[in-house]
């Protein structure tokens, strides 16, 4: 998390900073980002770089924890207007992704290096793996169990897991094959097809 001394800056210094932060995280992966061009394209020393994060890691999951609860908040935005309907809901949220223009790159870089703690931060935008937390319970509420053949939440938990591994596993793909949007769409709408029907007669 950033330090006090990052949220204590004026409004623009703090968005020129999250300014070159994007620059750099969607110019390269986590990996291979350096602190000497976000400074330099931010204007400050590289001395104050430290003053605000401990380090390039806990800045590039400062920026991907706030994309995320971005699009979790779009997650919910289209429960709701789809009326709790679980597949509808995830087919346009994924389309939402695959047509994402703004962060694509920084996207990108995230999903092609994945680690554990990228996988999580993305978890979070459907489920955070919780079944008693706060944010699992807003998204419960909003999902209409009515058609589900599912006993309990946890049951529940466990199928939003599946969906958003099978979601940005196509999502991936998608990046790193350059598979047309409709084909990576047709891929996703086939695995949440069987998902829906079943595997066993």
């Amino acid at each position: 998390m950033p330090k006090a001394t990052f949220y204590n800056l004026p409004d623009e210094k703090k968005m020129t900073l999250i300014g070159a932060l994007k620059t750099e995280f969607s110019r390269v992966p986590l990996f291979e980002a350096s602190i000497s061009n976000i400074v330099k394209e931010a204007g400050i020393p590289r001395g104050s770089f430290y003053q605000y994060f401990e380090d390039k890691e806990d800045a590039f999951f400062f920026l991907l924890n706030n994309l995320a609860e971005q699009e979790k908040n779009h997650f919910l935005s289209l429960l709701q207007t789809h009326d709790g309907d679980l597949f509808k809901t995830v087919i346009e949220f994924f389309e939402r992704l695959l047509d994402e223009k703004e962060h694509f790159h920084f996207i990108k870089n995230a999903l092609l290096h994945m680690t554990q703690q990228v996988e999580r931060c993305f978890s979070q935008i459907i489920t955070d793996n919780n079944q008693h937390s706060e944010s699992f319970k807003k998204t419960v509420s909003l999902i209409d169990k009515t058609h589900l053949n599912i006993s309990c939440e946890k049951d529940l938990l466990h199928v939003l897991n599946i969906i958003t591994s099978i979601m940005f596993r196509n999502l991936a793909e998608a990046y790193a094959h350059s598979v047309s949007r409709q084909e990576s769409l047709n891929h996703f709408k086939t695995e949440l097809r069987l998902i829906q029907k079943g595997l066993v007669r």
